[in-house]
């Protein structure tokens, strides 16, 4: 870490004698980062996108794309098929709501197994928005794992963040970071309160994909529970416990305090909801190529799975007409 250098958005670095570097808000996380190349006396202009969403949040702005000159676009992929097209934000936050809303009507707790960067700071948000505009109901809600840590520094580097929050964080009393809805739990002993038989609430623990973390512990006490649910708010990959939870699964074997295996079984209701992604969709992927200015000459498309990528770069040729490949490894790409 000695070695590394922090840049802001939109600081002119020299990198090399003939390459200046700008970074600029790719939308995916906290400090995400478009990379502009100038190389040359204006030779050549290219931009890496990295993890990228071009579509706003509650959480951050949408990528940026108003840059100077661009003649070579790397683009990721990871939505990169024509049907994946993901929920709006104003779709997944009203199904959120729905989820959360008609678990605490029935006397349950939210389970809401979660990375805890990026994706637990947005559902926060989300809670305390829809919490204080009296659209969800009000219920304590615990967060468990790095979340609060992760959350310290989100709230440390407002200038990050979309301009309603950062606005909300440095010129008002109502910073939705210290709302009053949220509890840390700090130590396994602090769980009794969230775990009691007649408390409604919703609990945010790592990790997402219930493979490990403060999470399980809470799963083995709800999964039981027909009033309560298991609400996923991020991608479960094959073979975790996250993706059997999510594919029906009635029963699970699961290492109990001790080192001994425990069966779970599963009542509780189980739901995953698509649109909280970091990564933009096909259609938006689609837009942030429209939307540079003067049109490009290339984009190359990395970062997915081969037929997401190859799908991606043929529909860029088709509908902008603008040159576009998919890379080979070690593949040799000269770009003037």
């Amino acid at each position: 870490m000695r070695q590394t250098i922090t840049l802001p958005y939109g600081t002119v670095t020299d990198i090399s004698p003939d390459i200046k570097l700008v970074l600029a808000n790719a939308g995916h996380i906290l400090g995400s980062a478009l990379c502009h190349f100038h190389i040359g006396n204006g030779d050549h202009n290219f931009v890496y996108s990295g993890d990228i969403k071009f579509g706003k949040s509650i959480l951050f702005e949408a990528a940026s794309w108003n840059f100077p000159r661009v003649e070579t676009l790397l683009i990721e992929s990871t939505y990169g098929l024509k049907e994946d097209i993901q929920p709006t934000r104003q779709e997944v936050e009203s199904s959120f709501i729905n989820a959360v809303n008609n678990t605490l009507a029935d006397g349950g707790k939210v389970l809401i197994p979660i990375p805890a960067v990026g994706r637990a700071q947005e559902i926060m948000m989300v809670i305390d928005h829809y919490m204080k505009s009296g659209e969800m109901v009000e219920a304590p809600v615990f967060t468990e794992g790095m979340i609060s840590e992760a959350s310290a520094i989100h709230e440390s580097y407002p200038e990050y963040l979309a301009r309603e929050l950062k606005q909300k964080i440095l010129e008002t009393d109502d910073n939705p970071f210290d709302s009053e809805y949220f509890t840390n739990i700090e130590h396994a002993d602090a769980r009794e309160e969230p775990l009691r038989e007649d408390s409604p609430c919703i609990i945010l623990a790592t990790s997402g994909m219930l493979e490990g973390g403060p999470v399980l512990e809470y799963f083995k006490n709800i999964a039981p529970d027909k009033k309560s649910k298991v609400l996923f708010v991020s991608y479960q990959v094959n073979g975790t416990l996250g993706r059997r939870v999510l594919d029906g699964s009635k029963q699970v074997s699961m290492l109990g305090k001790e080192g001994k295996v425990e069966v779970v079984t599963i009542n509780c209701g189980v739901e995953k909801l698509d649109g909280f992604s970091g990564h933009s969709d096909y259609n938006q992927l689609m837009s942030f190529v429209q939307r540079l200015r003067p049109k490009l000459r290339r984009v190359l498309v990395n970062h997915g799975e081969r037929k997401k990528s190859e799908n991606l770069a043929m529909n860029i040729r088709r509908m902008y007409r603008i040159p576009s490949h998919y890379p080979q490894i070690q593949e040799a790409i000269k770009l003037f």
